[in-house]
């Protein structure tokens, strides 16, 4: 069954067998011990993104790899959570905690949109923590610093390295829909998706054309490496 690959039912199982704080906590102890990336590989995808001029950058990941690939690149990132559920809602953001703070090129902020290891009740892990997710932030639209919103409604965005059927990238496109109706009207958001979808790919692709999305058929290194390439190769001033 693919269900034993699925992160969110499997967490949901064990959450019901023990507990929730439990299920959090064996996956950060699992998140802690990975080796991090490389980021002197030049199609590190963490790394490209660094080296791109962008004041925010938003994740669904719970690691720190962004974070560290921006210092990394002599940058000064600020991290931030969202205050999805009660737990979090006594905790000030950056933007809160330093109302002079504006996100810069030299000082990103890395929003965790699911959560972060440092804070096991931040993560958006079991399906019902998805269900929860997608109900809090549909309810209140403050649960996202003004700052963040600004970016989901009035740039193009990359959603980079998920695949269609994964919880995180179908709870993240279901809210994010009224962000995308406004961008919408004056850009194009261009999606790459991890490959593994090949049967289905015609019908995605019209499913999110109608939604002027284009998909990008490939991997993350992929991806990232042929805009490096691109974004060299683009005139600036």
């Amino acid at each position: 069954s693919n269900s034993k690959h699925d992160l969110a039912r499997v967490s949901q199982y064990v959450a019901v067998e023990y507990d929730s704080k439990f299920t959090k906590k064996q996956i950060i102890k699992r998140i802690n011990k990975a080796a991090p990336p490389d980021f002197n590989q030049p199609d590190e995808p963490h790394s490209i993104l660094a080296d791109l001029p962008l004041p925010v950058y938003i994740t669904t990941n719970y690691d720190n790899f962004m974070m560290r690939a921006l210092q990394s690149r002599n940058k000064d990132p600020k991290r931030a959570l969202c205050r999805w559920n009660s737990l979090l809602r006594k905790e000030k953001t950056i933007f809160e905690a330093d109302t002079e703070y504006e996100p810069t090129i030299a000082n990103p902020v890395v929003f965790h949109l699911h959560g972060h290891t440092d804070s096991p009740h931040s993560l958006v892990l079991t399906e019902d923590d998805y269900l929860d997710f997608l109900l809090n932030i549909s309810r209140d639209r403050a649960l996202l610093p003004p700052r963040i919103e600004e970016a989901f409604s009035g740039t193009s965005l990359l959603f980079l390295g998920y695949r269609l059927a994964d919880w995180n990238f179908r709870v993240l496109f279901r809210s994010l829909v009224s962000y995308l109706e406004k961008s919408l009207r004056t850009t194009h958001v261009s999606v790459q998706l991890a490959p593994g979808e090949e049967k289905a790919q015609e019908y995605f692709q019209k499913y999110f054309s109608n939604q002027h999305i284009r998909i990008y058929w490939g991997t993350c290194r992929e991806f990232c490496a042929e805009l490096k390439q691109r974004w060299r190769e683009y005139p600036h001033d």
